[in-house]
């Protein structure tokens, strides 16, 4: 394999507006596999910023629509791609299950240790060093739980508890747009069942609940976007291949 092409700040992030105010922000020297979509969605009092990336270069100095305006800042989970940045925003959400990973995020934890080598990268950033990479803690400011609401003033973005890939993983749904920000519980791409604290018995249950959600555009944590049709689709194919397989939810007690 050549060398990579070295990639410098400036050059590291792109953003792609998408409709409904929702921005989409990512980082494109990274493969899509490893490449976190972060949402940006403006709104009336206050925008939100669903997801901080890699954390390598700084977002709010190379990303100007992420210091426009008051923001509030939630992580889908606490993975290493998805909070790299997030010790950057004041405002900061995460379900309970995972705050102390988000306080401490070790790279056992965030599964940095696993996947944040230099075979993400389709361009290497400038001064990165796989060895000494460590996400920086950002404890939250406020707690998400199953049901609570994100208020952006004009939309507001139910959280829906989505257990499985990881057990604090969360979907923000928005009823009168039909947007759902969903993490890495469903993308249009190889869903990851099988890393540090995932469970596939709580991913089913999960899907399973989440199928007949009224959505209209489903914006996940990897890949592009797609629609309800789509969004049923991965479901069932993914409950289906795990039924296959022998998996099966967990009784209840």
């Amino acid at each position: 394999m050549g060398t990579l092409p070295a990639i410098d700040a400036p050059d590291w992030y792109e953003t792609i507006r998408m409709a409904d105010g929702v921005t989409l922000i990512h980082e494109p020297w990274i493969k899509p596999f490893f490449r976190c979509n972060m949402w940006h969605v403006r709104g009336r009092d206050r925008d939100l910023l669903f997801d901080t990336g890699l954390g390598h270069f700084s977002l709010r100095r190379h990303v100007p629509l992420v210091t426009e305006r008051k923001l509030i800042c939630v992580a889908s989970h606490t993975h290493f791609d998805h909070i790299g940045c997030h010790h950057e925003f004041p405002d900061r959400c995460v379900h309970a299950a995972e705050a102390e990973i988000l306080a401490d995020p070790r790279n056992e934890w965030t599964v940095a240790g696993t996947y944040a080598t230099d075979e993400m990268f389709d361009g290497m950033p400038q001064g990165w060093d796989t060895v000494n990479y460590r996400v920086l803690p950002a404890p939250a400011d406020r707690l998400l739980a199953h049901g609570d609401v994100v208020d952006l003033g004009d939309l507001a973005f139910e959280v829906i508890h989505t257990p499985g890939h990881s057990p604090g993983g969360i979907a923000l749904h928005e009823k009168k747009t039909g947007i759902l920000l969903s993490g890495d519980i469903i993308y249009d791409g190889p869903l990851i069942d099988d890393v540090y604290h995932s469970d596939i018995s709580d991913y089913m249950a999960t899907l399973l609940g989440m199928r007949e959600l009224d959505v209209a555009v489903v914006h996940g944590g990897h890949f592009p976007s797609f629609g309800k049709v789509r969004y049923r689709q991965l479901v069932d194919e993914y409950l289906a291949r795990k039924r296959q397989a022998g998996c099966h939810l967990r009784p209840s007690p």
